[in-house]
């Protein structure tokens, strides 16, 4: 593979891109060691900062491990958790993407429900909060989700029912992981904010089935995303 200067918009990005492909293409092979910062920024022309945040992305997701003291390494088992050309595998089976949404189907749709009926304006203040940091962390996959999980626990609380917010709260490992994966291997696209915008100015006019048709429409292009996904990764 030859090295492309990189100079143009996303840097970060073109950074990543090259060194998973020298991944994907064997060059850098599973368990040996990747050039130190230095010598990638000579081979990209691009900062260190550059350099350690197409690292990061790559850590993230599992495709290297930096040991302290010792310097990154290619993942020994990279199968799981390596970019393939349609995107990074996704950790989940279809059956679990299902359930989960079996169970968002079951307790968050009447939790909007209650909710747009008995929120309060803290509520609805709360979750203004949440949609902000939401949006400053668009570009943090992991941040992201973070603020993801708290509107949704955020919306339970507004429902006034202390069941389904201790229900919400009690699962949150499970409805993480899962709000993780869509995030970490789809992206965080312009319209997820904009979902959850939507879904919020339903609430404050009290109208439960415009959020529900919101939060349905989402969730069945989440299943369609996932479907194409896992066909091809086969």
């Amino acid at each position: 593979m030859s090295i492309r200067s990189v100079r143009k918009d996303n840097i970060v990005n073109r950074v990543f891109e090259q060194m998973n492909e020298l991944i994907r293409s064997g060059e850098w092979k599973a368990g040996s060691k990747i050039p130190s910062e230095s010598s990638l920024c000579e081979m990209f022309q691009v900062s260190r900062v550059s350099v350690r945040s197409a690292i990061q992305k790559l850590r993230d997701m599992g495709i290297v491990t930096t040991y302290q003291g010792r310097g990154t390494f290619v993942s020994e088992i990279p199968g799981e958790f390596m970019l393939l050309d349609s995107g990074p595998i996704m950790r989940m089976s279809e059956k679990e993407f299902l359930d989960m949404m079996e169970f968002r189907k079951t307790l968050e749709f009447r939790s909007i429900e209650l909710a747009a009926q008995n929120a309060a304006d803290e509520d609805y203040e709360q979750l203004e909060r949440i949609l902000d940091e939401m949006i400053n962390n668009r570009g943090n996959y992991k941040k992201y989700t973070e603020a993801d999980f708290e509107f949704h626990l955020a919306i339970a609380k507004a429902s006034k029912n202390e069941v389904f917010y201790k229900v919400t709260k009690g699962i949150k490992e499970l409805f993480y992981f899962y709000l993780e994966e869509l995030n970490r291997v789809f992206g965080i696209p312009l319209e997820s904010i904009e979902v959850h915008i939507n879904l919020l100015r339903a609430l404050q006019r009290r109208d439960s089935a415009a959020a529900q048709d919101i939060l349905q429409g989402a969730m069945e292009e989440n299943v369609v995303k996932m479907r194409e996904h896992i066909k091809a990764a086969k």
